[in-house]
């Protein structure tokens, strides 16, 4: 009884000190839309604020004509190459291509055939996990979050490696591989163990074999029977090249290249986009997306009727429905205006497998929620945007067909985007020479101490 009351005191008294930092740490409107704060790193015009310079990759959704944004069609690319040549490549030799974006954003350099084989040997042969990392960091201590199990995870390969401080070139490389290779055997232990211990499930470790690709030994790691089709593993393929890289300003890159610039281990700094990538806000959104989406399917009896659609998404964006936020998830993006290459590359690759899955019908409905959003916009806000789907619109879709768990959506961005901190890290620690430090406006006045008996 006196523990039920002792909780009930804390309950009130933590209570109590929220309402009190309420009133002591508010910001006015006017102090945060100052036009000197760049909030969100972002110019008035809408482009990034520019902090530094990179060959890694770029990010390209609109030209700059007099000084005003002017709309096209989105471009991304990896050292040089664009992302729809690379995949068009893929598709027409019938090929995986992630490992060799893994080699060409780490190096910056297209791999030769000799090369490529090299390399995806030594990937494989760093798959393997630290002696007793499985059971003393993944089976152990299992988290309802498999991002969370995965930053821990990095945090602890530091105490797996013999010189995890040097920050030479070829010991950052040497992490860099490993990493990469790591990634998705933990995020497939990880989420195998979370549901052995949270939903009663079998408990299954495959380990990945030599000859298969990442994608392939992924889809092999995470399924009972080990089974997939050539078809499922390609199109995970290509969710991979597409999620590997987007240029130095998104959140997770920028993360990790902020705290490589303090001189940082390796793993610190990817532990640290890590958890940034795994915001709602940033590789979290995909999730975002299908719980929306499932509204929708459940609101609209008519899924090709486009203005029944367009009515629900006026709903949404008046914040009557959903979860009254205003947004539709997955349009929109901080550059691209008319379209988000990697959305048109996994949308069209996705067809063919939502026709033998069943799944055309919710492909096309997202399809017109993608159509109809613009003008519902206007309609609602009165503002004219130009706006496209982002890629979070259609992945969570496209693992679904899949049937990849929602769990393991965010967990895959990493294992894609991996590639790209590893290889901005290494440009930031060898180029960047300067530590990260950004100013923020003080809205403090002095104030003189009051002894403990006055207050």
């Amino acid at each position: 009884m006196s523990e039920n009351r002792s909780s009930a005191s804390m309950t009130e008294f933590l209570h109590n000190l929220c309402t009190d930092y309420k009133i002591h740490n508010s910001l006015t409107e006017e102090a945060r839309t100052n036009s000197s704060i760049k909030r969100g790193l972002r110019n008035d015009d809408g482009t990034g604020v520019m902090v530094g310079c990179t060959k890694v990759g770029n990010v390209l959704g609109y030209r700059l004509v007099d000084g005003e944004r002017e709309p096209m069609e989105g471009k991304l690319f990896y050292r040089g190459y664009e992302l729809r040549d690379l995949v068009d490549a893929y598709i027409r030799e019938e090929r995986f291509g992630f490992s060799e974006v893994a080699y060409l954003l780490l190096f910056g350099r297209l791999p030769t055939r000799e090369h490529y084989e090299m390399f995806t040997t030594l990937l494989h042969d760093n798959t393997a996990l630290p002696e007793n990392f499985t059971e003393d960091m993944i089976l152990k201590n299992p988290s309802h979050d498999i991002m969370n199990k995965l930053g821990r995870s990095v945090l602890a390969l530091y105490s797996c490696d013999p010189n995890p401080d040097d920050t030479s070139l070829e010991n950052m490389m040497r992490q860099s591989i490993e990493l990469v290779a790591r990634f998705p055997v933990i995020a497939a232990y990880a989420y195998v163990v979370k549901r052995h211990y949270f939903e009663n499930d079998s408990l299954y470790l495959h380990r990945p074999m030599p000859m298969l690709s990442i994608a392939e030994n992924f889809l092999r790691m995470i399924r009972p029977d080990k089974s997939f089709t050539h078809e499922e593993a390609r199109l995970l393929d290509l969710c991979l090249v597409c999620h590997a890289e987007h240029g130095g300003g998104n959140n997770s890159t920028f993360s990790c290249r902020s705290v490589s610039s303090t001189g940082t281990d390796t793993y610190s700094a990817i532990a640290a986009a890590v958890g940034s990538l795994k915001g709602p806000k940033h590789g979290g959104a995909n999730q975002r997306v299908l719980r929306q989406f499932e509204e929708v399917k459940q609101n609209v009896r008519d899924w090709k009727d486009e203005e029944e659609v367009a009515a629900f998404v006026r709903r949404i964006l008046r914040g009557e429905v959903s979860d009254h936020s205003g947004l539709v998830y997955g349009m929109g993006h901080a550059v691209y205006t008319l379209s988000d290459p990697r959305t048109v590359i996994l949308k069209r690759s996705a067809r063919v497998l939502a026709e033998q899955k069943g799944m055309i019908d919710e492909l096309e409905l997202m399809e017109t929620i993608e159509r109809v959003t613009p003008q519902a916009f206007e309609e609602i806000t009165g503002k004219e945007k130009v706006m496209c789907a982002n890629v979070d619109m259609y992945s969570g879709l496209i693992y679904r067909m899949l049937d990849i768990p929602t769990d393991l959506f965010t967990p895959l961005f990493a294992v894609a985007r991996i590639t790209g901190w590893c290889a901005h890290r290494m440009e930031e620690v060898l180029t960047g020479g300067r530590i990260y430090r950004p100013a923020y406006k003080p809205l403090l006045r002095y104030k003189e101490y009051v002894p403990f008996d006055e207050r």
